[in-house]
């Protein structure tokens, strides 16, 4: 009787997951297209770092209306700096500053070849072995995305820019596969600690190394940053946290390939962007590829 009583607990506990990870996929996608009218104002790097200090202070807000304690035990301390480092800095830092050679398209593609790299990873580690499921699905969501970005050059001066946004898919699946071993504090807390740790050396280094011009923002910029600092930077990452402790860090991983799908389609509405016979297509290649990783995990 108590395992028959699991059973749906379990159901419950991954179809939770699953929404969590749509709704992080989403704000996510939607901020590829708002950064642009940031990124006329300011440069990535600072942009990013000023709107996550933000939104770390509105979760820190949450945190202390719900009566969470903001003291980090003390020997989780440095996985909590690691944490901030690869799940943060590097993901949302390296991405922004690859946009310093490379187009948004170009970037978003080799950030969110992120699958590959959390599949590999998941292995050795976890012990994951990928199934045929689990490969077909990562294929369709990878040519998916290649359809859709297209094949962006990387040679020559765009090398730097390509490192970057390696480094960060790599780092960030380092750190979705090896998440799931929780901290013993208030998950609200642990995320505005994340965020801040991860992004106060965002600001500082922007304001060194890109020197912003500040009262360049305009009102639009200035709704891109609110968007940011809420959506991707606090909610989003509460989500992408949340999604991880109720799925494989494999499944979420792919799940993520529909952050540039939506990104496209925000684009057309909001810039302007076609969306044509090669977006449709890669829509279709990318969904199918999320959809059969979903089932996986159900």
């Amino acid at each position: 009787m108590g395992s028959g009583a699991t059973v749906p607990a379990e159901a419950a506990h991954r179809r939770h997951g699953q929404i969590l990870l749509m709704i992080t996929a989403v704000g996510w996608g939607l901020n590829w297209a708002v950064l642009k009218f940031v990124l006329q104002d300011w440069p990535p790097l600072f942009a990013r770092g000023v709107a996550g200090l933000f939104g770390a202070l509105g979760l820190a807000l949450v945190a202390w209306l719900r009566g969470e304690a903001f003291m980090v035990p003390r020997g989780a301390r440095p996985r909590l700096a690691i944490a901030a480092a690869v799940n943060v800095f590097a993901w949302m830092g390296f991405t922004a500053l690859s946009l310093n050679w490379l187009k948004v398209s170009e970037g978003a593609l080799i950030a969110y070849s992120m699958p590959i790299w959390a599949m590999l990873i998941a292995w050795p580690l976890l012990g994951e072995r990928p199934d045929r499921r689990s490969l077909l699905a990562l294929v369709l969501g990878i040519v998916g995305i290649a359809v859709l970005m297209g094949g962006p050059d990387l040679a020559g001066d765009k090398l730097p820019g390509v490192l970057f946004a390696v480094a960060a898919a790599i780092l960030f699946a380092l750190g979705t596969i090896t998440a799931r071993e929780p901290i013993s504090m208030g998950q609200t807390a642990l995320t505005a600690w994340q965020v801040a740790l991860g992004c106060l050396p965002m600001a500082i280094l922007g304001l060194f190394l890109e020197q912003p011009r500040i009262l360049a923002l305009s009102a639009p910029g200035f709704g891109g940053l609110v968007y940011m600092a809420a959506g991707p930077m606090a909610l989003c990452y509460l989500t992408w946290f949340g999604a991880l402790r109720r799925l494989p860090g494999s499944v979420a991983a792919t799940g993520m390939l529909l952050v540039p799908i939506v990104g496209t389609l925000a684009a057309a509405p909001l810039l302007g962007d076609r969306l044509g016979t090669r977006e449709l297509v890669a829509m279709a290649l990318t969904l199918s590829g999320v959809g059969l990783a979903l089932r996986r995990s159900s």
